[in-house]
Order: structure tokens, then sequence, then C-alpha cells
């Protein structure tokens, strides 16, 4: 993995930190949270980590092929930067489309597939077809791409995969478990796209939107082989009480789903590595949070469990850091990413990020010291074009001047409905990258 460089990042970020002085505390607040997602945001550029992770040109044609919600962007930084002839297709989410001459993007649906995205990704095995050892392979893997590239095994067809998908996003499942069904209902996941270049080489880059930053996890792991079984993504949706078409169920209990396994010869010229992950961006806002005189403490970069949980076991620590100054003083802030779920039962509005968030106002009851931000890094919590949220002392307060009941919405997953009525909800527009979950707790 690459050493985080502090001045990596886009450096206006940097220059135009400061906690403001002409502003109340609650707005300085709020600046300098959002400072710091932002700059979370820009260390994950694609423009900045991909040049330098590029591999040396090879003897034959580059290929570049790829998925994910920055995989349009990692192309256009390759095309900018690749002295050579190149050729490829990629598939990124709709609105996140950025110009290339050479390799092609193509849009598809995300967070559930449409034919779009499964016609780009049989086209994708097609452009790999026929290479030979002097090829190479240039494969562009970010978040998302599971969802991106959803080309069904034999015997599954796209409406099997949607149906399972939804369930799956809705059950509580974290991602470990909802990409190893995925990978075993899929003709290109599972180390399948890597072996379908060889005798090429394949070289990955990979930003990386999973808690570990486990390759087999990003994108359902379409270079890397799988050691998980068909029996293990069976058991996974058993325990879910995921209703599976009968086509399905039969894929997994035969096994006729199985993906690559390590030691299959086919992968042994294939290699991947991480140019941008959550940590890192947790770094780049840790060093804002210096830069304005607030000491940072990183908490973890793999955060998982129920949203709401989490969001009261965070209020807790914020709360022992203002009351007690442990384990650590205030003035801080406490940073974390990771990618928490949340089990549907109501019928609102909701992501994993701004229900973390809610359930944490809820947890705070208006403690005057404490603001907070939470976020997905790719500018999408949930099925929305709405990033996440932000909260501070007043937040319950002015709920209920507006009639709100916080609990009440919490319990009907609708936390995007809060934080619209607030006027608190973090809105990004397409960030072009995905390093997963980010959460800042601001004790002063």
């Amino acid at each position: 993995m690459p050493e985080f460089e502090p001045h990596a990042w886009r450096s206006e970020i940097i220059d135009s930190v400061k906690y403001p002085c002409d502003v109340t505390a609650s707005a300085a607040a709020r600046v300098l949270l959002r400072q710091m997602f932002d700059a979370a945001i820009a260390s994950a550029q694609p423009a900045l980590c991909v040049p330098p992770n590029l591999p040396e040109a090879p003897r034959g044609r580059l290929i570049v092929i790829g998925a994910g919600k920055a995989s349009a962007a990692m192309a256009r930084a390759v095309e900018m930067h690749w002295p050579g002839s190149l050729s490829g297709l990629v598939i990124t989410r709709r609105g996140y489309v950025e110009p290339c001459q050479r390799i092609e993007i193509v849009a598809a649906a995300h967070p559930v597939p449409d034919a779009a995205g499964m016609r780009a990704a049989q086209r994708m095995l097609e452009c790999v077809g026929g290479l030979r050892e002097e090829d190479l392979v240039l494969c562009l893997i970010s978040g998302g791409g599971s969802a991106l590239m959803p080309l069904p095994a034999r015997g599954v067809t796209l409406e099997h995969k949607q149906v399972v998908n939804r369930a799956l996003l809705a059950s509580g499942a974290n991602i470990s478990e909802i990409n190893c069904v995925r990978r075993h209902l899929s003709a290109i996941k599972g180390g399948r796209l890597a072996a379908a270049c060889h005798p090429a080489r394949v070289h990955t880059l990979l930003i990386s939107d999973v808690p570990g930053d486990r390759a087999i996890d990003i994108a359902s792991g379409p270079t890397v082989a799988d050691p998980t079984t068909c029996a293990d993504a069976l058991a996974i949706t058993r325990r879910y009480a995921i209703d599976l078409p009968v086509a399905v169920r039969d894929v997994l209990e035969s096994g006729e789903g199985e993906s690559i396994k390590p030691g299959d010869p086919r992968l042994s010229r294939a290699s991947v590595r991480l140019i941008a992950t959550p940590q890192m961006a947790l770094e780049a806002a840790a060093c804002v949070a210096r830069l304005a005189g607030v000491a940072p403490y990183i908490i973890g970069d793999a955060i998982e469990g129920e949203a709401r949980e989490v969001g009261k076991v965070l209020a807790g620590m914020a709360l022992q850091v203002a009351a007690r100054d442990q384990p650590v003083s205030a003035p801080c802030v406490l940073l974390s990413g990771g990618e928490t779920t949340v089990s549907v039962r109501g019928g609102g509005r909701g992501g994993r990020n701004v229900e973390y968030l809610l359930s944490m106002a809820i947890a705070l009851d208006g403690h005057p010291r404490i603001h907070a931000l939470a976020g997905d890094t790719d500018g999408v919590d949930g099925l929305e074009e709405i990033a996440g949220g932000q909260i501070g002392p007043d937040s319950l307060a002015r709920a209920w001047s507006l009639g709100l009941s916080p609990k009440d919405m919490l319990a009907n997953n609708d936390a995007h409905a809060f934080f619209a009525a607030l006027g608190d909800s973090v809105i990004t527009g397409p960030t072009f990258t995905n390093v997963n979950d980010f959460r800042a707790t601001l004790i002063d």
C-alpha cells in the first residue's frame, strides 16, 4: 500500500484551512468538519493516485478495463499519463462519466444492477478474449463495481440478481457477506475476469471502499482468487432469511456457481495494487484538523455494525471525552471509517451514514460541545444524491420546533427527511471516487 503523503492531495484545501474566528463557535465547527470531509475525498482522487501506480509498458497491447464509481475518472487519468497506444472499456455509475478519447465509458445503474451494466460486462469479457502473453490488461476497480457489471452465472437471470441484491441490501448483511453471494451468482466476479485474460498479464489498481481493504471484496474481486464457496454463499442467504428464486438456489446448492480458487494457474500473472484507501482518507482529514489546531484521533478505518448502534457507541465515546477527558482530552476530533449496515424496517428515505448520525444526535441529547458529520465519500448515501449530514447541539431542538420526532423518524429509517428539514444534509455531487464512509465527531 502506498505511503500517505500529507501534501499529495489538493493544496488549495490545505491553504484554506483555518478555524474561523469571525463566526460563532457552532458555525466554525461546521466549517471545519466539512473541510475534513472534503480533504478525505480529495486525497482519493484518481488524478492523484493513478499516475504514480501505472505499470511499465508491455511489449504487446495495453487493454484498459474496469468498473466502479471511480473507474471513469481512473480511465481518464490513465489516458492523460500513458505515453503509448491503448484501448478498452470501463463501466461507471450514471452521473460519474468522465470524457475519454480511447477508452469507452459505459454508464449503468447502482446499487441495483440493470441491463446496461450486464451488456457492458459481457462486452468487457469479449475485449480481453484472445490476448497473448506479451499483452497487458490494466484493470481499474473501485467501489460500486459489483452492481455495475452484473453478468449472471449460467442459469441465473438479471432479474434474479436484482431480486437477491435488493434483499441483501435491506437485510443488514455486511459488505463481505453481500459480495460473497454476488461472486457465486456471477460470470465475471470472483477471479473470472482475470481468468478470461489469460495468458496476458493483468495488473489491477484498486480504490478500496471496504473495511479491511480486502481485494476480494472490492467490487467482488473480479481479478483475484476467491477462497469462499457456494456453500458459504448459501449459508449467508439462510442467515438473513433471503427468499431465493429457485434458479438461484439451484446454482448455489449444485456448486455450479463456484468461483476461481487460489492456486488457479490462470491467475498466476495477475497482480493487484491498492492506490487509495479509507485509512489514507482519514489521515488527510487528520492533517486538516492539526492545521486548525484541533487534535485528531483516528479510532478505526474498518468500523462495521448496525448504523444506529454504532451511532450510540460513538456518541458514548464523545460524551466521555467531553465529561472526563478520557480516553483523550478536548478539543479534539474523533475520526473513523468503515461501512455500517441498516436493517430496513420502515418506509422512509435514508442511508447508513444519516441513520448513524440521527442515532448519534438522539444519544447526545443536545450536548453543547459536540458536533459531528457523517458521509459517504462517493457522494451517495443510500439511494439518493446526498452524501450524508451534520449535527450540532441544537439539532434536536430545531427538529422539535418543526414538529418532527427524531425517534420516530429513526424508527422509520427516515433520516434523509430529518436532515433535509433542518437544512443539514451534506451534498457533494459526484466525487469520482469512493473510499467508503467518513465520520468525524468534534468535541470542543
